[in-house]
């Protein structure tokens, strides 16, 4: 009984937590662009027209990135920044987790298991990329950071290709190990119910 009300309980955190964080954050958002400076009123005009503004900058610097001129400065924003230290951690950091949460995973392809050693598995993604003595480039992330990991060039028959989905994958490597699908809770959910009918027909065949 203890366990099925603090499975209960965690399963309503996992559901509730993530709710409560998403709110504070855009309540923390909409107070500091409320308290922009400008000239108009009321308060929630404001906030919209700058997100309407910063919407179309977005758009606009993309754009400006598919041109020729765009790509200089970026290299030139690049060169500048990893020239001061100390700021050029958090800047090739936040570009990297940028570039990842908003296209790097798209380019994952199936996960796979890779062996490294005595019969110890590590997961792995296909990237579609082979060299050009025919091994397969993979990307090895680490947990629970994706943002960084390994390159390795490994031959097809060093790993084992899994029916799983590549955001299941990346869930149990983000949760660095804790996490698990949806087919999981359910079996395990089902053999918690199995085990619980069994022992209430147990119990009963003692009594009788």
């Amino acid at each position: 009984m203890a366990s099925t009300w603090k499975r209960d309980f965690a399963s309503g955190l996992i559901v509730i937590t993530p709710l409560l964080v998403t709110v504070i954050v855009l309540l923390w958002l909409y107070n500091r662009l409320e308290g922009i400076p400008l000239p108009i009123e009321p308060a929630p005009l404001r906030v919209v027209l700058t997100i309407v503004v910063f919407v179309l900058l977005v758009f606009a610097v993309g754009y400006l990135m598919r041109t020729a001129v765009g790509s200089i400065l970026e290299d030139a924003i690049d060169d500048l920044m990893n020239q001061l230290p100390g700021l050029r951690v958090v800047y090739n950091a936040s570009k990297m987790a940028a570039e990842t949460a908003l296209s790097g995973t798209d380019e994952l392809q199936a996960p796979v298991k890779l062996e490294v050693w005595d019969g110890m598995r590590m997961t792995a993604f296909l990237t579609g990329k082979t060299t050009e003595d025919g091994r397969d480039v993979l990307f090895l992330p680490t947990a629970p950071n994706i943002t960084t990991g390994f390159v390795v060039e490994v031959e097809p028959e060093r790993y084992t290709e899994v029916d799983e989905r590549v955001e299941d994958a990346l869930t149990r490597i983000l949760s660095a190990g804790f996490g698990e699908s949806d087919e999981k809770s359910i079996q395990v959910d089902v053999e918690d119910v199995v085990s619980e009918v069994g022992e209430s027909d147990g119990g009963e065949g003692d009594a009788d």
